[in-house]
């Protein structure tokens, strides 16, 4: 079993002695005298069998080897002291991570602004960002295996809360045949490759899908295969539109357009209340989703 040479408190009396210019100045720092501080920075030296610093006059200078041994012992002294403020932190009943779900086919820029202004404020709480299908956020719901769940319908029993409405448009590549057309109806769909976002088992409740659909379970996917060109898709509006304008997407002009919507709930699957580092990113969730800042209310 390995067994340390050496102290975090003889490292920190190093660093001290170094920063100060020698034993005198560092004991004044410190509030200890100079013989303590010369026998901590000896037996350091001794037990790594390596001289970190020589004595002229009454100034301490770095030897070669101790330059060394100085830009690592800070990362070990700061790795100190960021593990005894995470303690702190976390006695505090900051939590140590938070997890969040987000139905595949939902919009989720609020959600990224959000977590860009929790992450100044985290206090080291780490973020678990997983995309899941609606049966997926369901099992996480009924498992009660994350904080925040992002969420196409709202479920019974736990907290919801509505926040967005979301267009969403039908769009191929600008290079696709229903691209060159001037206006696109359901004829001219059922014969063309449709990419849904869906559970390889689940439809599109209540949208008309063609004969020869391909169930795609994440938006990255999608997106990637109507720019090489294959199928269409309706997709949502803010994820489409700076791909629309960069004419890498075209929306297709539907004759008769029924627009398709689609709900963005936030569903807090745990019976517990928020502590506060849950209660912090779901005000920033509010704020950057344009709703007041009040409790979520049981569906």
């Amino acid at each position: 079993m390995y067994r340390p040479k050496s102290t975090v408190e003889q490292w920190r009396i190093f660093q001290a002695v170094v920063d100060n210019g020698g034993y005198a100045q560092a004991a004044e720092v410190l509030n200890k005298s100079p013989s303590s501080l010369n026998h901590a920075v000896a037996k350091l030296q001794q037990g790594l069998g390596v001289a970190l610093l020589e004595v002229k006059g009454r100034k301490a200078f770095l030897t070669p080897e101790g330059e060394v041994f100085l830009r690592r012992s800070r990362k070990l002294t700061q790795g100190i002291e960021e593990l005894e403020l995470l303690a702190d932190v976390l006695a505090s009943g900051w939590e140590p991570v938070l997890r969040i779900v987000v139905e595949a086919s939902l919009p989720r820029q609020p959600l990224y602004q959000a977590l860009a202004d929790f992450s100044i404020r985290s206090r080291g709480c780490r973020i678990h960002l997983a995309e899941a299908q609606p049966s997926g956020c369901a099992a996480v719901i009924h498992k009660q295996a994350a904080n925040f769940v992002f969420a196409s319908k709202a479920f019974s029993g736990v907290t919801s809360l509505p926040l967005i409405t979301t267009a969403y448009l039908p769009v191929c590549s600008s290079t696709h045949r229903l691209a060159t057309l001037v206006e696109v109806n359901s004829h001219d769909l059922e014969q063309e490759l449709e990419l849904i976002l869906a559970d390889s088992h689940q439809a599109e409740a209540g949208w008309e899908g063609t004969e020869q659909p391909w169930v795609i379970n994440h938006l990255h996917d999608t997106l990637s295969l109507l720019r090489r060109g294959v199928g269409f898709a309706w997709l949502p509006q803010d994820v489409v539109a700076p791909l629309i304008q960069a004419n890498i997407l075209t929306r297709l002009n539907m004759a008769n357009y029924i627009q398709r919507k689609r709900f963005t709930h936030l569903v807090l699957p745990q019976t517990s209340p928020p502590g506060p580092a849950a209660s912090l990113l779901l005000t920033l969730i509010r704020h950057h989703y344009g709703l007041p800042d009040k409790s979520a209310s049981k569906a």
